[in-house]
């Protein structure tokens, strides 16, 4: 497991403390384009248990979180059409720091200086625990997933491709 260190709060865990939500503090090296591969086994846990937040956006621009497991991809074709969009793609680093007040890498869909609808992989909600970015990079915390339905309305959807 990662070494215990503690990390200066961040949005993300102000948001989570606000709410009363017991979560676990994971902190491992990042690496740039890692992704969820090197926190996986940082942490050692599997990559299926590390849900990542793709910061996505609608024809019109319209800003969403997207939660999917770390060994999978978004099918964008399918969640434009469970969403009732047209297209959707992945926002610009830029776009989505603006969004979320968080740098790509380090986004977290807790505490998000923006109110953005969260989408989150129907299976993510099945598992045990999640480990799910603190709000920094290198920093993930451990909760239950169905935290992400109770504190942020997250809609299940059914997206996923094989990584």
């Amino acid at each position: 497991m990662s070494k215990k260190e503690h990390v200066s709060e961040t949005p993300a865990t102000a948001f989570l403390k606000k709410h009363g939500v017991a979560y676990t503090e994971h902190v491992y090296a990042y690496e740039e384009h890692g992704g969820t591969a090197v926190s996986a086994r940082e942490l050692g846990v599997p990559e299926h248990e590390v849900v990542k937040t793709l910061v996505m956006e609608d024809e019109a621009k319209r800003a969403f979180v997207v939660l999917m497991h770390g060994d999978r991809k978004v099918s964008t074709k399918n969640l434009a059409r469970q969403i009732g969009a047209k297209k959707v793609e992945p926002c610009t680093p830029e776009a989505a720091n603006r969004h979320s007040g968080y740098l790509v890498g380090g986004t977290s869909p807790f505490g998000t200086r923006k109110h953005l609808p969260v989408y989150v992989e129907s299976s993510v909600l099945g598992l045990q625990k999640i480990y799910i970015n603190g709000g920094r990079r290198g920093y993930l915390v451990g909760i239950d997933p169905g935290e992400l339905v109770r504190l942020l309305g997250a809609k299940a959807v059914e997206v996923a491709l094989e990584g």
